[in-house]
């Protein structure tokens, strides 16, 4: 019989692990130490490695992407909403560095997640800013001529390029949430319709 506490257990020890060795370099009897459990018990809840990176992804990512639609059915502005998506992705760093290491980094070490894995989460992510997106357009605030699938990813580059950097730098030359504002400012000019800049000045 499988133990959820058990699982979370493994799960939260595989982020500590990977963050701290890398996921290329990490074993799994070191998360195993981590999680106070026997190296066998790792393999009673995941086939392997890659599997414990596959399932911490699935199901940390799936948190992020519950919180992100909550917040932004807070804000009724479509671009607000793309300045509150920039603000909360880039929170996650802050507050969840060893997490957003294994998902900014360590996942790109992994072939079989990279080659193999269908991300449902992260797919569901990118749409929730082609969605913002649609309903900016679709109430005139958005330029029309921009293109969803686009928009979703060059957005999400910029925030996830900014991630990476601040997660791999010594030195943290730039303040996390002044990046996000900026970012999404940017983002928000280069959007607007003409209509909305009439209203946005």
């Amino acid at each position: 019989m499988k133990d959820e506490n058990k699982h979370q257990k493994i799960i939260q020890a595989a982020i500590k692990v990977f963050a701290e060795k890398g996921f290329y370099n990490a074993r799994v009897s070191e998360i195993a130490k981590e999680a106070n459990v026997a190296d066998g018990t790792i393999y009673l809840y995941f086939k392997n490695k890659d599997d414990i990176l596959i399932s911490l992804f699935e199901e940390e990512f799936g948190k992020i992407v519950e919180n992100m639609r909550q917040e932004l059915g807070k804000e009724k502005d479509p671009l607000e909403k793309i300045r509150r998506f920039a603000i909360m992705h880039l929170s996650i760093i802050s507050k969840q560095q060893h997490l957003a290491e294994v998902l900014g980094v360590e996942v790109r070490q992994s072939s079989k997640f990279m080659k193999e894995y269908i991300n449902k989460p992260f797919i569901e992510y990118l749409n929730l800013i082609r969605s913002v997106v649609i309903e900016g357009q679709e109430r005139g605030l958005i330029r029309k001529d921009l293109t969803p699938g686009v928009m979703k990813r060059a957005l999400f580059g910029a925030l996830d390029e900014m991630a990476r950097y601040w997660v791999l730098s010594a030195k943290k030359k730039h303040s996390i949430s002044e990046a996000a504002l900026q970012i999404s400012d940017v983002f928000i000019r280069g959007m607007m319709s003409e209509e909305a800049r009439k209203n946005h000045p």
